[in-house]
């Protein structure tokens, strides 16, 4: 790490069909093994199944609201002071607030039942974009430990 100048975070490039970014991230971590064009024919073929279910809504527009539905405000941070560990909560950054949303909804999207990636993950984004869900439950119960432990929101760093 330098001590004297900041590091420029790298431009992410958009994806070449939608030509947003965020789906570029999003692609970037369903994929493993470096196999870039299954995780694209995964997310577009989720994709398409949100166009053919849910008729009156454009599906990039369902998948950015379900990445906003599940980021997170707050998250707890364990903080030793006095040989006691607390659980601070502290507001999370943008850049992370996205990273985890994007984690949660393919964690939970891997969770589900479903035969396909493609299906699960569709299935996932469109519970997320309606506010149910696996995904939302995990944000949900971040804010709860937040708000329980806003008592030692002082030991804040």
């Amino acid at each position: 790490m330098p001590r004297r100048h900041q590091i420029e975070p790298r431009g992410i490039q958009p994806d070449r069909l939608y030509g947003n970014a965020l789906v570029t991230k999003f692609v970037n971590n369903i994929f493993r093994n470096g196999k870039k064009s299954v995780g694209e024919q995964i997310f577009y073929g989720a994709m398409e199944m949100i166009g053919e279910k849910m008729k009156g809504e454009e599906p990039l527009t369902v998948f950015t609201q379900a990445v906003e539905n599940v980021k997170p405000l707050l998250e707890v941070r364990s903080r030793r002071v006095g040989g006691a560990n607390y659980q601070v909560p502290i507001e999370v950054r943008p850049s992370r607030r996205q990273a985890l949303a994007i984690r949660w909804i393919l964690q939970s999207a891997r969770s589900r039942p479903e035969k396909t990636m493609a299906v699960r993950l569709a299935n996932e984004l469109m519970d997320a974009y309606n506010k149910v869900g696996v995904a939302v439950k995990k944000r949900e119960d971040t804010h709860k430990m937040a708000e329980a432990n806003r008592a030692f929101a002082h030991y804040r760093w």
